[in-house]
């Protein structure tokens, strides 16, 4: 006999960090952006001061 309530639960998990490591991945590349460019889409640096010193588990 299978449990299959599981495979769910690892699915889940595989979906989170998938989340997480894209999260660092976009804070890792918003971060080296110049000022230029992010006059160009209305974002102070400030803002992505803020936004790269969340934790990945953060939104």
């Amino acid at each position: 006999m299978m449990n299959h309530h599981g495979s769910g639960f690892w699915a889940q998990m595989e979906e989170t960090i998938h989340v997480w490591r894209e999260r660092m991945r976009a804070r890792r590349e918003l971060a080296q952006w110049t000022d230029r460019d992010l006059h160009d889409i209305g974002v102070s640096r400030s803002d992505i001061i803020n936004e790269t010193e969340k934790p990945f588990w953060r939104a």
